[in-house]
């Protein structure tokens, strides 16, 4: 028997959501097993100062990863990428494949700044709206850099909470209460969590029941574009329709 699909991670220091809602998403995979293997760059305060030196030691975290023989990395930290300004994901993955290839490695390679507009475009959404953690300037630059890539942001909220430990502590209410305060007439899709810290995987098929509209997360979009670049079938249950394409396609 093969051994498991190994999923690189490059988190921020004081990330522990990731680590919990990707495990628990693929572990919903009908036939495909996974470890997950992390390494981490030091960030506690979502400031675009702390940003740029976390981005700083992304080097040495690929290097780790390769090591690890990994078959995919993502680079989850949306925003630290997004700040980079528009097009940044596409240069921070060649960056990653370039390290790796000199390094004698190869992996499916993706960002969750990169994989979330790849599942917007997957559930054919234009308008959206999103419920984001960070301080209103960061925040604004998530949303031009969204708009960049082609949607239309009717909505969003941002609950302005700048110490990334915290984030990972935002109550679930909190989150709903900002999506319920949302306009989402003629939205495609609603991002519900548009960070990797901020959980939300538990929210995700609740609300899309709530609101009859397509509901992702950062997470949830990253899953969905590891599972299309390793060539697995995306079938995870109870996440939302993204992550119901091809089980979906087969009915």
């Amino acid at each position: 028997m093969s051994g498991p699909t190994r999923i690189g991670l490059v988190v921020p220091s004081s990330n522990v959501t990731v680590e919990t809602e990707m495990p628990q998403l693929l572990g919903r995979h009908p036939s495909a097993r996974f470890s997950f293997h992390s390494s981490r760059m030091r960030m506690h305060t979502v400031s675009p100062e702390q940003l740029r030196a976390m981005n700083a030691q992304r080097e040495r975290c690929i290097l780790e990863l390769g090591d690890a023989g990994v078959d995919a990395v993502l680079y989850a930290c949306l925003v630290a990428v997004m700040v980079g300004g528009p097009g940044e994901h596409e240069r921070v993955e060649s960056g990653i494949i370039e390290q790796l290839s000199t390094g004698g490695a190869s992996a499916a390679v993706l960002s969750s700044a990169g994989a979330l507009p790849e599942a917007l475009r997957a559930l054919d959404a234009h308008r959206i709206a999103l419920v984001t953690p960070y301080a209103l300037p960061l925040a604004k630059q998530v949303v031009a850099y969204m708009e960049s890539e082609g949607f239309e942001v009717a909505d969003w909220r941002a609950l302005e909470v700048e110490d990334n430990e915290q984030v990972g502590r935002i109550e679930p209410q909190r989150v709903m209460s900002a999506a319920r305060d949302l306009d989402l007439t003629g939205v495609d899709a609603l991002v519900i969590s548009a960070c990797v810290q901020m959980p939300s995987l538990d929210l995700v098929q609740p609300a899309e029941d709530e609101f009859g509209i397509p509901v992702v997360s950062a997470s949830t979009a990253g899953a969905y574009t590891l599972l299309r670049k390793l060539g697995l079938a995306v079938d995870l249950p109870d996440a939302g329709s993204l992550l119901r394409a091809d089980a979906q396609a087969a009915a």
